[in-house]
Parts: C-alpha cells; sequence; structure tokens
C-alpha cells in the first residue's frame, strides 16, 4: 500500500530575500514538509545554503519538517551541523566514494531520519542493498543543480524499480522524486510508486500554492 502523499516545497526555488517568509508560505499552503537542497558547487554546479541558513529559519519559528538534500563531495563531513542547525531528515547521494552505511547509521545516532539519492544517470541496483537501512529514497528527475529543468519520464521505470523492490521485501521507506515535478508530472510519477513530492518552481510560481497542495495530496 502507497504512502500518503506528502508534498514538499523546495526552498530553492523560493525569493532568498525572504526564506522565512517562503516558508511560512509553505506552511500556509498546508504543506508539512520543507525540502533543503544543499550544494557544495563541487558535486552539484551551484551553491546554496549552509546550517546556518536552517538554524537562523528555526530561529524564525519555522517548524516544517526540514527535509535536508546533501549534495555534496563529502556529505559524511556535514551531517552533525545540519543535524544540529535543525534538519529532521537527511539524504545523501550514492555516487560519491564514503561509508555510505556508517552514514546513514550516524544520521540516525543524531536524532534525524535517513535517506539515499540517486541521480538520473546512476542505476538503481547501486543502493539496492541499503534499502533496509533508509527512511526514504529519493530518485532525482533531473541532474542536480539548477532549478526550472524539464522532467525526465525516462526516469520512471528506476521509481517502478524500486517501488518493486520495496513491496516485495515489505519495506517502509518513503519515495521521493524531485525536478520538473507538477500535478502532471506528479501524477505520472506516483502512478509509478512515488509518495513524497519535491515541488520547486511549480509551487513557489503558483498563484494558488494552497490549490497545488491540495491537488497533489489527492493524487
Amino acid at each position: 500500500m502507497l504512502h500518503s502523499p506528502i508534498i514538499a516545497p523546495s526552498l530553492l526555488a523560493s525569493d532568498h530575500a525572504n526564506l522565512a517568509a517562503s516558508a511560512r508560505a509553505a506552511e500556509q499552503a498546508g504543506a508539512t514538509w520543507l525540502h533543503l537542497d544543499i550544494m557544495d558547487g563541487h558535486f552539484a554546479p551551484n551553491l546554496t545554503f549552509g546550517p546556518e541558513t536552517l538554524a537562523s529559519l528555526r530561529r524564525a519559528g519555522v517548524k516544517l519538517f526540514f527535509d535536508t538534500h546533501l549534495m555534496l563531495d563529502e556529505p559524511h563531513r556535514y551531517i552533525e551541523p545540519f543535524a544540529q542547525a535543525g534538519a529532521n531528515h537527511i539524504s545523501i547521494h550514492i555516487e560519491p566514494a564514503y561509508d555510505h552505511r556508517g552514514t546513514l547509521a550516524r544520521i540516525r545516532e543524531l536524532g534525524c531520519q535517513c535517506g539515499l539519492v540517486v541521480n538520473p544517470g546512476t542505476p538503481a541496483t547501486t543502493i539496492e542493498a541499503l534499502l533496509g537501512e533508509v527512511d526514504l529514497v529519493l530518485v532525482m528527475t533531473v541532474q542536480p543543480g539548477f532549478g526550472g529543468q524539464a522532467f525526465r519520464r525516462d526516469m520512471l521505470p528506476k521509481l517502478k524499480e524500486i517501488d518493486r523492490w520495496r513491496r516485495d521485501r515489505r519495506l517502509k521507506f518513503r519515495l521521493e522524486v524531485d525536478g520538473g515535478i507538477d500535478l502532471a508530472t506528479g501524477a505520472e510519477c506516483r502512478a509509478a510508486g512515488a509518495d513524497t513530492f519535491v515541488v520547486g518552481t511549480s509551487f513557489y510560481g503558483a498563484s494558488d500554492k494552497a490549490a497545488l497542495a491540495v491537488g497533489m495530496a489527492k493524487m
């Protein structure tokens, strides 16, 4: 049985001069999660937020579940600062070479949920052995770096494959998608097994954010 849908507005697509207000807009629209894209300019060709951004949002009273996506060459070096800054969940990429299993365990030790991420060009088989150790798997439906990219439908078979493993093994992790997600593409991903939807440009560019959130919650 699929989890109930969750949308996670991506702060990367918001007004960076008013991040706290942008987070509150997500809350007001009915979202319970906020997606935070953390890029180091190496693993992904962009620079975004650091731990202090999360800490500042918490000090500003933002109570959303912080879905923190580390697009870093060495994520294992930064999980403690992000956990201390207020992350609820921390996802790490499989592609760089480091101790993935040990890093996932350390995230849990710090009191956060943990997840694994696969880029479009990365086979699902690279994370198969670790599926029993995560709370979430994120399938990137664009190449990480910048918002506003077109959704890649060739990622749907990957979603189906991971969802099949989840069902066959009776695992409970959430299956998240990020990149070009709106009501139409979100429905395609939902049919392929996704239950958690990162919405960036489609959310912060919407004239009626609450209507988008309600529509996605009904998928």
